[in-house]
């Protein structure tokens, strides 16, 4: 049997609605932050007269980030603003930008709410989520205590409601393999014609 990693997500209950839209106004900080220091980083390389821009990597990144983090007495773990690090430096090689879109936690053009983790920051006790010593019911649609989480996040819909992400290794389970058919060509005076090439001399009996 093969391991391969899938991604579950379950519903979030409603009550907890208001503590992930503070998680999430924090991590859109954090992101933000990263994002003001890449671009100052970026565009102050000219002033210097650099031959080329100064790319900050995620390493580079969160050491400022957590010291904002910490300052700004924030709820989210040091794990959560690392993987915003993560998140924004791999979005920034894929888009090939010094910046990015701010993240906006409200209003009209509000970013849909977003709190990523790590593995092993969130476990399955009691038949809860427990994330950043805060307990999250869910609707256990897939028997989570059978699975060991890794990373993951929490997220929102346009609705406002909130899911559970979470990466998991399953077993794939094999391929069944049926037995191949051969097909006879009996419209021959001299010889039957099977599909796989064989001649069989007529009067002659082989078993196939």
């Amino acid at each position: 049997m093969s391991i391969q990693t899938k991604t579950l997500s379950v519903r979030v209950k409603d009550k907890h609605a208001k503590l992930l839209r503070q998680m999430s106004y924090e991590v859109n900080q954090c992101f933000n932050f990263a994002n003001e220091l890449t671009m100052k980083a970026s565009r102050n390389y000219s002033d210097a007269g650099a031959v080329k821009p100064v790319w900050m990597s995620a390493y580079d990144t969160q050491k400022p980030v957590l010291k904002f983090r910490k300052e700004s007495g924030f709820i989210i773990p040091s794990h959560t603003a690392q993987e915003v690090c993560a998140k924004h430096a791999q979005a920034r090689k894929q888009f090939k930008r010094a910046k990015l879109r701010w993240r906006v936690s409200s209003g009209s053009k509000r970013s849909l709410g977003f709190v990523p983790f790590k593995k092993g920051s969130a476990k399955w006790k009691n038949g809860q989520v427990v994330f950043a010593k805060h307990i999250f019911k869910v609707w256990d649609t897939y028997g989570l205590s059978q699975y060991e989480f890794t990373s993951g996040s929490f997220s929102e819909d346009s609705r406002g409601r909130w899911y559970f992400n979470v990466c998991v290794q399953v077993e794939q389970l094999p391929t069944a393999t049926g037995k191949a058919a051969i097909g006879v060509d009996l419209g021959l005076k001299d010889t039957a014609t099977c599909s796989d090439g064989t001649k069989l001399e007529r009067g002659h009996r082989q078993d196939l």
